[in-house]
Formats: C-alpha cells, structure tokens, sequence
C-alpha cells in the first residue's frame, strides 16, 4: 500500500514538473507597441497643443513682469523710496507668479498626459491579454527587463498584438519613448 501511494506520488510530482515546463512563455515590448499605436499619436498632439497653450498664459505673465521691470529701472532715480519699496514688492510678486505657474503647468501637463495615455496603456494590455491567451501563453515577460532568454522557447508577440490593434506588425515607433504599458 505505501509503495502505491509512493508511486502515484512520483508519477503525480513528475505529470507536474513535465506540465509545469511545457508553458508557453512569450515577450513583447510593450514601449513599442504603445509608441506605434495611433492614439498615442493623438494624446502626444493634444499633450502639444495643451503645453503651448501654458506657454502662451506664461509669456502673457513674463511680458507683464519684463514691462514692470524695465519701467522700475527706467525711472529708479525719480522714484521716492516708498513707490520703490512698493515696486519692488509688485516685481517679486510677478516673479513668484511665474514660478508657481511654471511649477503648475508642469503638473498639469503631466497629468494631462497621464490622463490621456491611461485607455491608451489599457486597450494595448488588453491586446496583450487577449494574444496571450488566443495563443495558450501562460506567461508574457516584458522584453526590455530581461537579461537572457531562449528565443527557441520564449517567443515574442509584439507583432502579434500590433495586428490585434490593427498596427502594421513592421511599424516602428515614431515618437521618443514613453510610460510602458503595466
């Protein structure tokens, strides 16, 4: 009886070992497809076109200050010191404007382009999964974080995925390089 359960004990530990190595393991690289999908195009468009806008209200402040700044200086000597103490005050005010407006629009931008590439990253993973899955992968690694892999076992789905998304499997990404998908 013990040497039953010892060898269905074996034959169970070796059915798993031998299953456990016969998953599939895929890569991709999740910056290149992100960065040749059309909607990150689009949200690199519309992260452009909100930044100039920033830029524009900044100027609008800068020309402000650098007006002040040249009137201070221009009549410094005819100024009394109260009005000098009080446009002193008036030019370092603008420049605290400026620089908590460029710390703003940093945020803003960055949030913005967050907010925009989040159903991007979303709809690229979903791609991932739903290759990973058609083709029976048990699991996807991230080609960029690897250090080695066997290309003979571990195959790479990237052109894959860029065809479910409807991508040119060929295309190369166009734009620098940006948040990967997670």
């Amino acid at each position: 009886m013990k040497n039953i359960l010892k060898l269905t004990l074996a034959v169970v530990c070796v059915m798993f070992s031998t299953s456990l190595f016969a998953q599939k393991i895929g890569r991709i690289n999740s910056n290149e497809i992100v960065l040749t999908m059309p909607e990150t195009i689009e949200a690199h468009k519309q992260v452009e076109a909100f930044e100039k806008e920033l830029q524009g209200q900044y100027e609008t402040i800068m020309v402000e200050y650098n007006t002040k700044y040249q009137e201070f200086q221009k009549n410094y000597e005819t100024m009394s010191d109260a009005v000098k103490q009080l446009k002193e005050k008036e030019i370092m005010e603008l420049q605290n404007r400026l620089t908590e407006f460029e710390k703003a629009a940093t945020a803003d931008i960055q949030k913005k382009s967050a907010e925009l590439m989040k159903p991007v990253i979303e709809k690229a993973n979903k791609a991932v999964q739903d290759v990973a899955k058609a083709g029976g992968y048990a699991i996807i690694l991230e080609s960029g974080s690897m250090v080695y892999y066997d290309e003979a076992t571990v195959k790479d789905i990237t052109p894959e995925v860029k065809t479910k998304l409807g991508i040119d499997p060929n295309a190369k990404p166009t734009q620098p390089a940006a948040q990967p998908a997670q």
